[in-house]
């Protein structure tokens, strides 16, 4: 920040939006949290690691398994009991951050029979930082 309270900092992100509003007109709410959110350049989840200890924030499945494997123990129960053992399912996770929890649910979800054969995974991720780190 600078000493002088008169001066103000324009960041890249700002002077982004101020020529998108100049060259197209006004933007909606949603356009101006989609930029700060996902700019390719500039946006929070597109730039950083936000999430774990050295992030803005933490999750569940980050500091325990035990969430995610609770979760895969269900999934493969209600796969073989309720659904019969299906020779497919496909589980979706919407933002998954670095896959932690589907990774914790695929590993507990072996121990039923079938099921690693049965399961397809789709993760719906917006950030390209973090699809990186689910592939990894």
């Amino acid at each position: 920040m600078s000493a002088d309270p008169g001066v103000r900092r324009v960041t890249p992100l700002a002077q982004k939006l101020a020529e998108r509003i100049r060259m197209h007109g006004p933007i909606s709410v949603s356009e101006y949290m989609s930029a700060c959110l996902w700019d390719e350049t500039t946006g929070y989840y597109a730039t950083r690691q936000a999430i774990g200890a050295s992030g803005d924030f933490i999750t569940a499945a980050e500091i325990s398994q035990i969430f995610g494997e609770m979760l895969g123990l269900w999934t493969g129960v209600v796969w073989q009991q309720v659904l019969g053992g299906p020779q497919s399912i496909t589980l979706v996770e919407y933002g998954p951050g670095r896959g932690t929890m589907m990774r914790d649910v695929l590993r507990a979800a072996r121990v039923v029979p079938g099921f690693a054969q049965a399961v397809r995974v789709h993760l719906v991720e917006a950030s390209p930082v973090l699809q990186s780190a689910q592939r990894d």
